[in-house]
């Protein structure tokens, strides 16, 4: 049922939108790049007949497999008990894997049979599994411990259920009376208190029913011979509620009870003899307690959201977690003691399955991210177990550092300098590093994703100090010596060197997306050998005949700015700011985000000098010759354009200039005779000026080996190699000049509002600054002019800066510290991090058991330094001095404290921020607990407080780059105002998107909550509010509780809950959302301002005035600080608390805040704008009833209590007010529009689309272009806002442009 791959016209055009002129269609979509497969999801009905309960229908579509119709069954209430059945269709067995469009016969209405199938031992298995997590399916302990991808969500505790039928359940009544709105203390603005508790609050169902004591293996297993040849697959043994010991046969045709006890095996069946298919059958039997409780339990179980339930694709770890009594549960045991997974079959030894070439890109996707998650789970359980010392390594006799482990046919090697592969490098530091960034080749070679060429699986783990690669084996390559496998590339390094041509010709595919220029190198014989990719990059092709590449550590060109080479003179803007500086290792790479804005940014250059020469020529046709002469020399005319580059505002005269360059530039690379000399001389011109490597078109490439040790060029290609020496300086100083001064302005509109630290590397990442960087933006952030308006930036960056120096020591503490020494070490050094008492004194793990025979040999086995207690001689003061001297080292920034007090009142850190930071950095994880860090007279954390340590994984997520497309064209339309449309597309790319990636991803998150928003937008609340709940859980579900994006989506879905007029749920969201934040960040936020306007305007409209102000003040004082007190946010700020004080009959503040507001609209918009009126009118209105009630109390005081009383207006806030209060601060608002407004508005839309056309790029744009440009899909984005319009990214009523009928942008 998929359409034949039609060429959508929205999409077309989003994709030539998309091209920039310059990257032609992503190599590998088979050429026709414009396919776009639509989905046709027509679905139908079909009735099952299962035995014991009434037949029943079920709602399929033809692209689903059998296999899905058979997870429906095993997760329903009535069927969940049965995992080993065939459904048939007249007799004949479906084959699981089949779509269910390919099956003869099958059509609406029609039935299926599910038929009881004999088991076998992996059945059986499979069936006790399912109905152990049956049991457990409420029970929180596999979430906090890590396993399975289960992960918390706690959004039901908040809305106890509210959101039931997707809202529209109201309690009766008007809510007024029964709402408390008083939060609890610590959430009150000017708090001081940072409980951790309230992060997991204990949640009412956790507490689940008991069903049995205890089910697990029975000690009679396996079968013996005999029994075998009976049908006996192996036995359980159960403890009921009431105490009952049996013994279960798991036999072929189903379970019974036996006659063994724990001392006597006795295989025959007990009296009376009860055989039933089903386990949970023959435990209703022999339980009334199971039974009553079981048949609860699911109900529970049903009842809750699907997206609380859905395992996620990639494992999400908990730092926190409450005291858990320890259950016996026999599939863990298991699990524990096999190596053997699951899905073992589903690990070929390459990352791409096989024979999904030719299916249809959507289904090869899908079959790959599955492949993909299974893989990433398996490597990280594989890496776990070789640090835990669990594997048997293939070289055991070398030295620990040096052993590689296969486990599971997947490969593990130690991130340590083994045989002095990396000795020009770094040694140990570049084996560190290496690893990520072969992991970042490995990402983009498979985002670019050529026919014919593979990587391998990579992940990379690091866990208790150590760093494991974990990578698929390539067929075949086990049974030979690396140096005959390798055709291409070279093993040391660019000594010996070979080439091939089935090789050149793939990876010639991968140049042009990744900007890898093809170049000569030179081997140890002089002779010159042609390559498409770095040296160390080798081709291998395996036993399968397919053909590998691997080690892509230097995919991307290196960064010169930590790269110092001899002779070389680095560009101005370079040395002011201190480099090139020694890094610790010579593997720093260019991002290759970096690269893309670089090549971006030259190419507007390229289009702006091309278009001025073509003006010179037609203004003077005589002198044109000499002009161009002196005009393009290409320093001049590189330096020049850079000038130009602040005064974009000559690029509007011009329009028509950039579309006859971008036609003549069309016309040459097309290679036909028409065109005159003198404009292929202006290309040519251009061309050189910007470092292109063809002077007929725009091409910037490079070449990822230069300044590489170790690698010789040929004499012939020295200019060649100049020239792009050049351009790498050119690339250095661009991440100086242009991305990192982008960045802090981007902070400064708040278009990018980071939160914590995850969310700031994120930022920079986006813009292709490295994390070595760091030190560097801080320095320029203290150096801008509005430095109070960035102190949030400066606070995440030091306490990231801080958390990241001791991220780096505590990698090598850990190495020295044996395994039963862990949690005491640990707790160590949290104190010494964290804690105020000044000589924590670490308990050496001999105090529990001693023995008295000291065993020499075992010395070796550990991993780290010979001495295992050094670790416990560390100070406060020593680790503090490592810190300062780390962050001096790496990021070349001064810290100024000496202890984590001094920290935290120098640069006004919260602790427990810090604890979170390092908590997620290290993966360690901390009892749920109040922390007292103060406390001078006892260190804060015990070896209790240590729960356990995870790994922190490294992997590549696969991109469903269709669903991708459908997302953006959908969010363009919504842009323009066409919301129906725009609707549609996003429909499309949920369905897409959940076709590849399953039910639960990042991608679907964004997707939701952008749909929530489009509902909300056309009056469908009770949509919005499903949608956004959705997008809520798997937020939680799939970043993590407290991540910023959460404390995002908590928002919107208070606003959505108070306009389905759920009050008191919509409260708890907030008072939610900024408990996290407190946590996360702390109060002095910009984002602040946002949610405590939103708190202060419901509160509002529940009457709490006294609670309301104390938010809407809060949020006056944080805008005026990060918006400048003449903003017009703060503005509105002062007209909400007007607002309040009116309510309250307090005329005079109401009166004081309103002429403020009033100046302000005043100054920015002039006495004519309609805000400036609205603010005089609601001044007139204050001014009369001030005047009112004065006259009230006069005639009080003289008359008494007989006077004459004029009644007061006093009104309660209307509900819609309110509302139409909150969707302006959200950034939500309604213009009605004539027939002759939107006329106009498309005409202006087309015009708009006309020149970004033309200037094809949305960086450079001043902002009022930037308004079909903002991707929202960027978590930085501060919310769900589509932004239009964002003429000034500050203010949302500076004069509009006639744009758009919702105007979302974001609280501008």
């Amino acid at each position: 049922m998929f359409a034949a791959f039609a060429p959508h016209e929205s999409l077309r055009g989003e994709k030539d939108a998309r091209q920039n002129g310059h990257e032609e269609a992503e190599a590998g979509e088979d050429g026709n790049d414009q396919e776009v497969i639509v989905i046709q999801d027509t679905g139908f009905t079909v009735k099952i007949c299962a035995p014991g309960i009434e037949p029943f229908s079920l709602q399929v579509s033809p692209q689903e497999m059998v296999q899905e119709i058979h997870q429906v069954l095993m997760d329903r209430e009535d069927t969940c008990h049965r995992t080993c059945f065939s459904l048939q269709l007249d007799g004949n067995v479906l084959d699981n894997f089949a779509e269910l469009k390919t099956i003869e016969g099958l059509q609406e209405g029609s039935l299926l049979k599910v038929v009881e199938e004999p088991y076998t031992v992996r059945e059986a298995r499979i069936h006790v599994r399912h109905i152990r997590d049956l049991l457990k399916s409420l029970d929180p302990s596999d979430a906090f411990n890590g396993v399975d991808c289960n992960s918390l969500s706690f959004l039901s505790v908040f809305t106890e259920g509210d959101l039931g039928d997707s809202g529209k359940r109201k309690k009766k009544g008007t809510e007024m009376e029964q709402i408390d709105c008083t939060p609890p203390e610590h959430i009150l603005p000017g708090s001081k208190e940072r409980p951790l508790c309230a992060l997991q609050p204990q949640n009412r169902d956790w507490k689940p029913l008991q069903c049995l004591k205890v089910l697990t293996m029975s000690g009679w297993n396996p079968p013996p011979g005999n029994r075998k040849m009976h049908g006996d697959l192996m036995y359980l043994y159960v403890i009921t509620v009431e105490d009952r010991h049996v013994s279960i046969t798991a036999s072929t045709r189903g379970f019974y009870l036996n006659q063994s006890t724990a001392y006597n095996f006795n295989p025959k069946p007990a009296n009376p003899s009860f055989l039933s298919h089903s386990l949970v059958e023959l435990l209703n039997q022999i339980s009334p307690t199971f039974k009553k409780n079981f048949s609860a339990l699911q109900k529970k179980r049903v009842q809750r959201h699907p997206f609380e339930r859905i395992a996620t694709p990639f494992q999400v770890y908990s730092w926190t977690a409450p005291q858990a009594e320890h259950a016996m549960d026999c599939v863990r045991a298991e699990d524990a003691y096999t190596s053997r997974l699951g899905y073992e079959e589903h690990i070929p030894g390459q990352q791409k399955p096989a024979d999904l070439r030719n299916l249809q890109r959507v289904l090869r996707r899908r079959c790959w991210e599955g492949v993909h998650s299974d893989f990433t789970a398996a490597a990280t359980r594989g890496a776990m177990a070789v640090i835990d010392g669990n594997v048997m390594a293939i070289n055991p006799s070398e030295e620990t550092k040096m052993q590689m482990f296969i486990w599971n046919n997947i490969f593990f090697s130690l991130g340590f300098d083994v045989r002095d592969h990396y000795k020009d490098f770094g040694g140990d530091v570049a084996a560190y590093v290496a690893p990520t960034n072969d992991l970042n080749g490995v990402r983009t070679y498979n985002a670019v994703d050529v026919e014919g060429l593979y990587t391998l699986g990579t992940v990379v783990v690091d866990y208790r100090g150590y760093r494991v690669t974990a990578q698929s084996i390539i067929p075949g390559i086990l049974e030979r010596e690396q140096e005959q496998s390798v055709i291409y590339g070279s093993i040391d390094f660019g000594k010996t060197v070979v080439s091939h041509p089935k090789y050149l010709e793939l990876l010639e595919k991968t140049s042009r997306p990744l900007k890898i220029q093809k170049h000569k190198v030179l081997n140890d014989k002089n002779e010159e050998v042609e390559l498409c990719s770095s040296v160390e990059c080798k081709g291998i092709i395996g036993n399968d005949g397919r053909h590998y590449i691997l080690d892509l550590l230097r995919t991307f060109p290196p960064d010169l700015n930590f790269l110092p080479v001899e002779g070389e003179e680095m560009p101005e803007e370079c040395k002011k700011m201190g480099f090139p500086k020694q890094h610790r290792h010579k593997l720093c790479c260019l991002r290759q985000e970096l690269v893309d804005a670089f090549v971006e940014h030259r190419y507007l250059l390229f289009m702006k000098l091309a278009a001025l020469q073509l003006m010179q020529q037609k203004a003077n046709k005589q002198e044109s010759s000499g002009a161009l002469e002196n005009g393009a020399s290409p320093e001049n005319g590189t330096a020049e354009s850079e000038k130009s580059e602040s005064d974009d505002g000559k690029i509007d005269d011009n329009v028509t200039g950039l579309d006859q360059v971008k036609e003549l530039a069309e016309t040459i690379a097309s290679d036909d005779g028409t065109v005159d000399p003198k404009s292929r001389e202006v290309i040519r011109n251009a061309c050189k000026a910007v470092g292109s490597i063809s002077d007929t078109s725009f091409d910037i490439r490079f070449n990822p080996d230069i300044f590489s040790p170790g690698v010789r060029f040929p004499e012939s290609s020295k200019e060649e190699v100049q020239d792009q020496k050049q351009l790498l300086k050119d690339a250095a100083a661009f991440l100086l000049s242009c991305q990192i001064p982008g960045l802090v302005k981007d902070c400064l509109d708040h278009t990018v509002l980071p939160m914590d630290g995850a969310t700031l590397a994120e930022a920079m990442h986006q813009r292709g600054i490295n994390m070595r960087y760091l030190g560097k933006v801080i320095n320029f952030i203290t150096k801008t002019p509005g430095r109070a308006q960035l102190d949030h930036i400066f606070k995440i960056g030091i306490s990231e800066l801080i958390t990241r120096s001791a991220k780096h020591i505590f990698k090598t503490y850990l190495q020295g510290v044996e395994l039963s020494g862990l949690s005491a070490a640990i707790s160590h050094f949290l104190n010494c991090f964290l804690s105020s008492f000044p000589n924590p004194i670490a308990h050496l793990p001999a105090d529990e058991l001693v023995s008295k025979k000291k065993n020499k040999k075992r010395k070796n086995r550990n991993l780290g330094n010979a001495d295992n207690t050094a670790w416990a001689s560390m100070t406060p003061q020593e680790l503090w001095k490592n810190i300062c001297s780390e962050a001096k080292n790496y990021f070349d920034f001064s810290l100024e404290c000496e202890n984590a007090d001094q920290a935290a009142e120098v640069y006004n850190l919260q602790k427990i921020t810090l604890l979170r930071e390092i908590s997620l950095k290290t993966g360690v994880q901390i009892l749920l607990k109040e922390y007292n860090f103060d406390n001078r007279h006892k260190p804060t954390f015990t070896e209790e407080d240590i729960l356990n340590i995870f790994p922190v994984v490294k992997h590549v997520n696969p991109k469903a780059s269709d669903a991708f497309h459908f997302f953006q064209s959908g969010q363009a339309k919504v842009q323009q105002g066409f919301l129906k449309e725009g609707c549609e597309l996003i429909n499309e790319a949920l369905n897409l998107f959940n076709n590849v990636y399953g039910a639960m991803h990042v991608e679907i998150c964004a997707c939701l909550r952008l749909l929530a928003r489009l509902n909300y937008i056309m009056g469908d609340y009770s949509e919005a509010l499903s949608n956004q709940q959705k997008a809520v859980l798997m937020s939680e579900r799939v970043l993590g509780i407290e991540h910023p994006n959460t404390i995002q989506e908590y928002m919107h879905l208070a606003l959505y809950c108070f306009a389905n007029s759920q009050l008191s749920t919509a409260l708890n969201l907030l008072y939610r959302a900024r408990y996290l934040m407190l946590l996360v960040f702390g109060e002095d936020h910009p984002e602040m301002a946002l949610l405590d306007n939103n708190i202060g305007l419901v509160l509002h409209g529940v009457m709490e005035y006294d609670l309301s102000l104390r938010f809407l003040e809060n949020a006056l004082a944080i805008s005026s600080k990060y918006h400048g007190s003449k903003s017009l946010k703060v503005a509105l700020s002062h007209h909400l608390v007007a607002r309040v004080y009116e309510s309250k009959a307090e005329f005079r503040s109401a009166l004081q805040h309103e002429k403020e507001g009033y100046t302000i609209y005043k100054n920015q918009l002039g006495e004519h704008h309609e805000k400036t009126k609205e603010s005089s009118e609601y001044l007139k209105y204050l001014t009369q009833q001030a005047v009112a009630l004065q006259r009230t109390m006069n005639e009080i005081y003289k008359n008494g209590s007989n006077a004459n009383i004029m009644p007061l207006k006093f009104t309660a806030p209307s509900m819609a007010s309110i509302l139409e209060q909150l969707n302006i601060i959200n950034g939500i608002l309604f213009i009605p529009l004539s027939q002759k407004d939107l006329e106009n508005l498309k005409a202006e839309v087309q015009r708009r689309q006309q020149l970004q056309e033309s200037i094809k790029s949305g960086e450079h744009l001043e902002p009022d272009d930037k308004a079909v440009e903002e991707k929202e899909a960027e978590p930085s984005m501060p919310s769900a806002a589509i932004p239009l319009t964002q003429s000034s990214p500050k203010d949302l009523f500076s004069p509009l442009p006639p744009v758009t009928i919702p105007i979302c942008a974001k609280e501008n």
